[in-house]
């Protein structure tokens, strides 16, 4: 592991050794007295998951907050993070409390206000997060400020094209999303970032080594005093 921009970056060989790295990570903690986890949905930490999943770290005395959810799905539906947190690591490992955004309620002020009470009643101790191709984290795309909460984000038309696999029609692919802002992410005493592949490497350049910018919401990291990235070597590929 080596230190770049105030970060602890560690590169391994591929996903499955990332996977192993992040369950340490994860496992220290604990050992740490951690009570708060924040999770996060997506390809990326699914080999963290499995790792954690496989161990015999005991969860159930512990509370879980997620970064994200899709507005208008439910919590058993198959596209919904809170049915992927189900799948990936909850019903293997239960929490005492596990919170995720509610994404059935369509009140865009009282959703995102009960979700900042949550935040603020249960400190997170380590935030894991996945890394966008645009340097964003959650659903914080580029020009989210560095002091957001809780808020309704609109899907960019990409993100739309790519979930319409996921659905029977394309009136059914969500258009919005609730998510933790960069404010609550940067308010966690420990950050995790894991990013993997080519297609990442331009967004961990600016995440690592680049201005620190709202064009980049990942480099608004660089201002936490207590963040590990895991990379492969492709996606640390352009760091100098």
């Amino acid at each position: 592991m080596k230190q770049l921009a105030n970060m602890n970056v560690q590169i391994v060989s591929d996903k499955i050794a990332g996977g192993q790295a992040g369950y340490q990570v994860f496992e220290t903690a604990l050992q740490q007295g951690a009570k708060v986890l924040g999770l996060a949905t997506g390809s990326t930490p699914v080999t963290i998951y499995d790792r954690l999943v496989a161990s015999d770290l005991d969860f159930s005395q512990l509370t879980s907050v997620n970064l994200d959810e899709y507005v208008g799905l439910s919590a058993d539906h198959p596209q919904s993070y809170h049915y992927f947190m189900q799948q990936h690591l909850f019903d293997a490992k239960p929490f005492a409390h596990s919170y995720v955004p509610d994404g059935t309620n369509l009140d865009e002020q009282a959703a995102t206000t009960a979700y900042d009470d949550i935040i603020a009643a249960n400190p997170i101790d380590l935030q894991l997060l996945g890394l966008g191709q645009n340097g964003h984290i959650g659903f914080n795309e580029p020009g989210t400020p560095a002091d957001s909460t809780t808020h309704k984000v609109a899907l960019t038309a990409s993100t739309i094209a790519a979930n319409a696999r996921f659905f029977d029609n394309a009136d059914e692919v969500p258009r919005y999303a609730y998510s933790m802002g960069i404010g609550s992410i940067l308010k966690a005493k420990q950050i995790l970032i894991v990013a993997y592949g080519e297609a990442k490497a331009a967004a961990v350049a600016a995440m690592i080594q680049g201005p620190v910018t709202p064009d980049v919401p990942a480099s608004f990291l660089q201002t936490h005093p207590n963040v590990t990235v895991i990379l492969d070597e492709a996606a640390a590929s352009r760091l100098d």
